[in-house]
């Protein structure tokens, strides 16, 4: 038996050593999606008051609003808001870079269209938003209807502006 404990130390320490030297394997980088161009005439907006701060995605001075973001100062979350059409599923489905989220919907009539407001709540923490933050963009599908809504050159800083007041 003493004749084995040197042969029996030698093959666990060659396990061992085989064990650190093996490679490590990559962790997995979730590829960014290509950032979509810009809208003429659409952009972000960003507006700051003494109750909260909104971020909206539309024409400037209008009721074109095609995604908006608030949040109320001293709340936890964000207030999510997507005008479609009447029928359309209750749930406000963003993507950014990558990263995707259906938000659970409230659904009322619209007064801006003859559709509904979808209203959803959100914490800003949330990996979709993260990246919205990071890379300026964010789509929102309706069913099988991509929409993206990507800042011009010079406007992310409304999306920052946003998120430092947000979250």
């Amino acid at each position: 038996m003493s004749a084995l404990r040197p042969l029996m130390a030698a093959a666990s320490l060659a396990a061992l050593t085989a064990c650190a030297t093996a490679p490590t394997p990559e962790p997995y980088v979730r590829p960014e999606s290509p950032a979509p161009t810009p809208i003429a005439g659409y952009d972000w907006h960003f507006n700051r008051n003494a109750d909260g701060a909104a971020l909206a995605y539309g024409v400037a001075e209008s009721d074109d609003v095609r995604l908006s973001l608030q949040c109320e100062t001293g709340t936890p979350g964000l207030m999510l808001y997507k005008d479609v059409e009447d029928g359309a599923e209750p749930v406000i489905h963003l993507e950014s870079g990558g990263e995707t989220e259906r938000f659970p919907a409230e659904a009322q009539p619209s007064m801006l269209s003859d559709g509904v407001l979808l209203s959803a709540t959100a914490d800003p923490s949330h990996p979709v938003f993260q990246r919205f933050r990071r890379v300026g963009w964010i789509a929102s599908w309706v069913g099988e209807r991509r929409e993206a809504y990507a800042a011009h050159a010079g406007s992310e800083a409304a999306v920052e502006s946003f998120f430092s007041a947000c979250g």
